[in-house]
């Protein structure tokens, strides 16, 4: 079955861009490029099985939650959250245009952002496919691509 791009009404979802069936296999990357609003205060990217069984949920809080310039990592299991992760680099400014890139193996997923930084999350919930993907927040989504 091929990818499944919606832009589901706000009323029944927050998300502003939802996916499903990607197939994601490991080595390869889902690239996302968006642009972040002028007055973000943060932006979400969820991958994962479905919206209950994410790994990353990947949130920047650019002043959102009591953060502030603050990148925060987490994975959610049968809809039961685990335990975060925070980045001590944050390569995002308001009003700009970036790249993100996630790929996965059996223990981690690698995440690339800007300016070249790279950090790895665990592969909490041992997914060997990401079917699902779905962004929120002041991002706006220009392009996804897989390699």
């Amino acid at each position: 079955m091929a990818p499944v791009l919606e832009h589901p009404p706000a009323s029944i979802m927050a998300c502003g861009l939802v996916a499903s069936n990607l197939n994601l296999k490991p080595g390869e990357c889902l690239r996302v490029w968006g642009e972040v609003a002028p007055n973000t205060k943060s932006f979400v990217l969820n991958l994962g099985k479905d919206s209950n069984n994410l790994c990353p949920h990947f949130n920047s809080h650019f002043d959102a939650h009591g953060d502030a310039n603050t990148i925060v990592c987490n994975s959610k299991d049968g809809g039961a959250w685990g335990a975060e992760q925070q980045e001590a680099v944050f390569p995002f400014q308001p009003g700009s245009v970036l790249e993100v890139c996630i790929s996965f193996d059996q223990a981690d997923l690698t995440i690339k952002l800007p300016d070249g930084y790279t950090f790895k999350f665990p592969n909490h919930l041992n997914l060997e496919a990401i079917n699902y993907m779905a962004a929120d927040g002041d991002f706006k989504i220009k392009c996804v691509a897989f390699d």
